[in-house]
């Protein structure tokens, strides 16, 4: 089972990025998939999730309005579509699945390798 993570980059505040998840190895039929990120210092903080079998999502309330979890099925992916990048939102994004509906890292069972986004003032 593997969780590739993509599309990290340095943009300038203000700017977009879309990172992408792209699952292997298994279904997740019935599963969340979630994207956290971890600043330098700091833990690891939820960030959006997405129903894998009907697409109900879920967002922290510091990218409401400016993020936008989707999945594509017939690809296996997940993306996080990154607007209005503010510089507070530099760090390390992991994309994860888990069989609840949760934001603590802890019930997710598989987890891809993160990405670096890093947004420049």
């Amino acid at each position: 089972v593997q969780l590739q993570a993509s599309g990290g980059g340095l943009v300038q505040a203000g700017g977009s990025l879309r990172l992408s998840c792209s699952a292997s190895g298994r279904t997740f039929w019935g599963y969340y998939m979630g994207w956290f990120r971890q600043a330098p210092g700091k833990e690891r903080e939820f960030v959006a999730l997405i129903s894998w079998n009907v697409g109900t999502t879920r967002y922290a309330d510091f990218v409401k309005g400016r993020f936008t979890i989707s999945r594509d099925i017939t690809k296996n992916t997940v993306s996080l579509q990154m607007n209005t990048l503010k510089p507070e939102d530099t760090a390390v994004y992991s994309c994860a699945a888990s069989r609840v509906a949760v934001t603590g890292p802890l019930q997710y069972e598989y987890w891809g390798q993160g990405t670096q986004v890093t947004v420049s003032s």
